[in-house]
């Protein structure tokens, strides 16, 4: 297991450096940073000269981007453009949305793998074709809409929730959010749930120890569920960066300044180091997250061995 998690940890840095790399080209070649820090006016050519040189934007893009990695190993993320460090905005950004990202994982843990395993174990039935047809609305309908109409229904009208979260934005606050920024993912949570569990049903080792007498709740916890999570598994792990990258909308309606809120301001005025040490950090988040559920399919499966 020690020797697989090494190998694992060395191909992700290649990884790494090319996911950062594309990322710091991408947002050089996006616009000219001095010119949104300038805004609608333009800087005359002294100013733009200085502001090039101390942000180090007179140099090579490549050499840019050595310089930027040096800085990222010891920990130094850049300056924002309104003088701020950039490991500041994270400090205040990452906790909110890592609360965020929790309750949505919650949800489609709880409410998705058990929506899937009853569903699986009763195929066919009006209950399986109610979850299937809802679940495909929730697929259907944008993040935005089932956001604003959770916000209007709950905050607005019936008032049973703040319309806007707070800047401390508490787990108690974050559970409408949560399920909205949850709601799309919790759906394909519960409908692959459902497809390996009926499928898994139908298996050999299910059929045997069901003619062992076992009873049918440890058939399903101890042997059918276990099996069939491992794609669940795989989803969840991917989706976690996922949903800590894709906050944007959630954290826009909701007013949470979190990465999402962070990501907006910093493409919309341009701030490249803002934009590539958030993305630079949610790579690493999406990386780990990875090796973590590969970890997992040798305690879900006995069969998978790590050498």
């Amino acid at each position: 297991m020690g020797r697989y998690v090494v190998r694992r940890v060395l191909q992700m840095i290649p990884v790494f450096i090319g996911t950062t790399l594309l990322i710091f080209l991408m947002v050089n070649v996006m616009g000219d940073p001095v010119a949104g820090l300038c805004g609608d006016r333009q800087c005359d050519p002294a100013t733009t000269a200085q502001l090039r040189k101390e942000f180090g934007l007179d140099k090579p893009v490549g050499r840019q981007y050595l310089t930027y990695m040096g800085h990222v190993l010891t920990g130094d993320f850049g300056t924002a453009f309104d003088g701020r460090p950039v490991t500041e905005l994270m400090g205040s950004a990452f906790p909110v949305t890592v609360r965020l990202t929790t309750v949505a994982i919650l949800f489609e843990i709880v409410i998705g793998i058990a929506l899937g395993v009853v569903t699986g174990l009763r195929r066919g039935r009006p209950v399986d074709s109610l979850v299937l047809v809802v679940t495909l609305v929730v697929i259907a309908v944008p993040t935005f809409v089932t956001g604003l109409l959770l916000q209007l229904l709950l905050g607005v009208e019936w008032g049973l929730i703040r319309p806007s979260v707070s800047p401390e934005a508490g787990f108690g606050e974050l559970i409408v959010p949560g399920l909205v920024l949850a709601s799309v993912s919790l759906a394909y949570v519960t409908r692959l749930t459902r497809t390996s569990i009926a499928e898994n049903r139908r298996a050999d080792y299910v059929r045997t120890a069901v003619a062992k007498g076992l009873p049918k709740g440890r058939v399903v916890r101890r042997h059918l569920l276990r099996n069939s999570l491992v794609p669940v598994v795989t989803f969840i792990g991917t989706d976690i960066g996922a949903l800590m990258g894709g906050a944007i909308v959630t954290e826009r309606i909701f007013n949470i300044h979190g990465v999402g809120y962070q990501l907006y301001q910093g493409i919309l005025r341009q701030n490249s180091q803002t934009v590539v040490g958030f993305v630079t950090v949610l790579v690493l988040i999406f990386l780990l997250a990875n090796l973590l559920v590969d970890l997992l399919y040798a305690v879900l499966d006995p069969r998978i061995r790590y050498a």
